[in-house]
Order: structure tokens, then sequence, then C-alpha cells
């Protein structure tokens, strides 16, 4: 164990597990092994802090969570540095985590005072009938290790601008990062009992989460991550009778049509499969090009990506870290293997050394490979070669996920026609698959998930709506 860098939790709990960094396979982070008496425990105290929180006006909540984003900002670089350990972030995608979470719990603010209802038309005489909107009472929300600041905020930031406590199940994969984002909430002004961390050993996670999940106080369950664990979670909530947001899974396409200016689709094209070694839910998986312009987009593709080589991002600014540990790296391996056996062609900027995967991309894929179907999460894209527009769009809807999309064209009215065709929550025309604001609707369809995050979309995933009518004049009944 390298003791010199070893960074331990700050919790009472006297158990904890390790985190070896993906970097040098070293032991890099201790985090809490909370047990399912911690959780409950957690819950029961959340359930208790709730109503005051609630009962805070909105301009008081909107001001700690402003102030919250002040001093995530102020933190960035350590928090930075232990994100990188605990996942090999490079720079890059370190800096826009902290700035987009930053951002996020600004437009969480922003919607403290948005948290409305509206009178509606009764046919009945002297009636006023009206819609409000209340918090649920406890959120539990999942923080994935990928984006561990934007996704650790969106676990809760809107939930508890609507009123809640929250849960937040942190990853086992970044413990301290996590931590270190909960005792910034806290130190701005969030309750300690109304955001709770709970952090738990890889093994004792089926038993923690089910416990959370049954824990009567959870009125609703966010989940950003892997389809095969969402399904899982989904039939959890499911026998609980409780409404679960998912973010899950994705296989974006990029749609290049034969008018497409090449140049912008081959920088789109490398910031959406490159950007955090292509582990993000909505990096572009598939280039879905027409065979027409293929060659010379391909030639334009590789010169973009020659100087993306994986290093490691503590010897100064990379573009691409390391991925986040060694099964993520065989799973990469195997299925561009299977691809390269069945007649593809790879092409890669370097060889693959350990957790150090650079640039690569698969050309020439057919369904009958791995990697068509099933989500890389790592430095590959594929090249899917297709004649016309009808094929292209056939293609780009030949997955079960449904996350993200792209189009280039430069008829702006072709776009239109076929982003209305594609089967994804986000299509974007002329730009790159990976594109997200706080204050836009996020979220997928198919196995990608269900519901939406950001901006007032959010507000009805953490809000009872509910009906009230008042009487103003006497009633009149049939008996």
């Amino acid at each position: 164990m390298n003791t010199e860098t070893l960074i331990k939790p700050t919790g009472s709990l006297a158990a904890t597990f390790d985190r070896a960094s993906p970097l040098t396979g070293q032991t890099v982070s201790q985090g809490c092994a909370m047990t399912v008496a911690d959780a409950t425990a957690a819950c029961d105290r959340a359930s208790a802090a709730q109503p005051a929180w609630a009962a805070l006006g909105p301009n008081a909540r909107r001001n700690i969570l402003m102030r919250a984003a002040d001093l995530l900002a102020e933190r960035g670089p350590s928090i930075m540095e232990t994100e990188t350990s605990e996942v090999g972030a490079g720079a890059p995608w370190a800096n826009f985590d902290i700035a987009h979470g930053c951002g996020t719990l600004r437009e969480a603010a922003a919607m403290t005072t948005q948290v409305g209802g509206e009178t509606i038309p009764s046919d009945k005489p002297g009636m006023l009938a009206m819609t409000i909107r209340t918090p649920v009472g406890v959120v539990l929300g999942f923080a994935p290790w990928n984006a561990p600041i934007i996704l650790g905020v969106r676990s809760f930031a809107m939930a508890l601008a609507c009123g809640n406590a929250v849960i937040v199940k942190a990853s086992e994969l970044c413990p301290r990062t996590h931590e270190m984002l909960i005792e910034t909430m806290h130190e701005a002004g969030v309750p300690e009992d109304v955001l709770i961390l709970v952090n738990n050993a890889p093994a004792d996670a089926p038993d923690v989460v089910g416990a959370l999940i049954a824990h009567p106080a959870i009125r609703r369950v966010n989940f950003t991550g892997s389809t095969r664990t969402g399904k899982i979670i989904a039939k959890l909530c499911a026998e609980q009778m409780k409404p679960v947001l998912l973010e899950l899974g994705g296989k974006s396409p990029l749609i290049i049509l034969d008018d497409a200016d090449l140049d912008e689709a081959a920088s789109a094209a490398t910031f959406g499969a490159y950007m955090n070694s292509g582990q993000v839910c909505m990096a572009t998986e598939r280039v879905v090009v027409d065979e027409s312009i293929a060659d010379a987009f391909v030639d334009k593709f590789k010169a973009r990506i020659a100087g993306l080589t994986a290093a490691d991002p503590r010897g100064g600014p990379v573009a691409l870290g390391s991925l986040v540990d060694p099964s993520a790296t065989t799973t990469v391996s195997r299925i561009v293997a299977d691809a390269t056996a069945k007649g593809a062609v790879l092409h890669e900027v370097a060889p693959a050394q350990g957790n150090y995967l650079s640039a690569a991309f698969v050309d020439r894929v057919t369904p009958d490979m791995a990697i068509y179907h099933e989500e890389c999460f790592g430095p590959v894209t594929t090249i899917v070669r297709v004649k016309g527009e009808a094929e292209a769009l056939r293609v780009a809807n030949d997955t079960e996920y449904g996350l993200s999309a792209a189009i280039y064209t430069r008829d702006i009215g072709r776009g239109l026609r076929l982003a209305a065709q594609v089967q994804s929550g986000i299509c974007h025309i002329n730009g790159p698959t990976i594109h997200d604001e706080a204050q836009f609707p996020f979220g997928g369809m198919k196995s990608s998930g269900y519901g939406r995050f950001g901006g007032k979309a959010g507000i009805a995933e953490f809000t009872e709506l509910r009906l009230i009518t008042i009487g103003l004049e006497p009633g009149q009944y049939p008996f």
C-alpha cells in the first residue's frame, strides 16, 4: 500500500474499504464501509430532518445552493486531484466536471422559486380548482464514478431545491471524491441530516442498496449507471411501488450525410468519441457515414485524432487519462478483437499499455460484430458505412439504446426531418453527441432509461403534483 498518498475518509465509522488507483494499481483512498444498519439509520435521520428543510423559504434554499456552487469552484483544484487519482480522469474532463457541477447547482438554485402549480377551470359552479407541487420526502440518489461531480450534483441538487432530503449512494470507485462533494454542500449550509452520503464496500452493495430502496422514508429513486444495474434497481423499486428516474447506457450515433461539412463532423466525432476516454453515456460510439463521402471522412478523422495518446494525467496536461479499472480495458479489448476477427479494420493511435488506451476506431463495422451492439465505454468508436439517408436512419435506430444522437448536414430542414425520426431523448444537428447544459431536459428512451433531469423538467421528478379544490358556493347534489 502506498501509505504516503493514501486518502482516508473523514467519517466516524471504523470499517473501511480500499480503492486502488487505475493509474498505479496502488491503494489511493479509503471509503467508509457502511452496513445495512448504518444505511437504515441514515434514512431515519433524513426523514426526521426533511420537514424543516421543506419549510425554508425558496430563497433560503436558493442562497445555500448558490453558496455551494461558489465553494465547489474554490475547491475545484483539490477535488480534481482526488478525482484523477481515483478514476484516472485527465485535466480536460476533470475541469469540465467541476465547472458543469457548479452550473447544475446554480440552475437548481434558480428553480427553487419555480416549483409552482396552476388553476384549472371547473364545471362545478363556485369551485376553485388548483394544483400544487409538494416535496416527496426523502430521495435516494446514486452518484456514479465517470463524472463524479456532475452526476454527483445531479443526484441531489434538484431534489434539495424542491424541499426534499437526499440520501446519496456514492460510487465505490471514487469514495473520497464524493465525500469531498458532500462536505462542500454541508459547509455551504445544507444540514448534515438533509444530505447524507452512504458509502459501502463493493461486496455489500446489493444488501445496502436493497435496504435503502425498501426503507419506508424513501419516496423517489434517482439512478444513473449501467443498463444492467438499472434494470435491477427498477425491479426493486417496482416491488416497493416507488417511482424511479433512470439514466442508463448509450450507443449514440453521429450521422454524417452526404452534404455534411466533413471538417466539422470530424471535429465533433473526435470530441464525442474520446472525451473522458469515451467513458460518457453520450459518447459517440457509432459514426454512421454515407459511403459516398466515407473515405474522405476517414482520412480527416485519422488526422484529427493523431495526437490523442493516453498518458498519466499527473505528469501534465494530457487529452486521455486511463480507463477506470482493468475490467473496462478487458471489455474494450474483447469487442475490438471480435470486430477485427470478423473483418473490421482497426486504426489505433498507439498500442494499449495497461489501462492506458489511446484513441482508436474500427471501420467497416457490420451487425454481426459485438461492437455494433454493445456499449464500449472506452476510447474506441465505430464507423458504419451506409447507402443514403434512409439506411442511415435505420442504422441509427438499430440499437436497444436511445440517449443521444447527432446529425451533420448543411440542409437544416433535412436535419430536422431526420431528428424527428431518430429514437433518442436528445438529438443535436451539426453538433457532437456530447452536449448538455444544466437548464436542458436530459434523458433517454428505450434501454437508456426514462425521466428527465435539468431545468423545469426536473421539478416534476422530485415533487408530488396534487389537486386541491375549494367550494365557494353551496353544493348541489342529486340526493
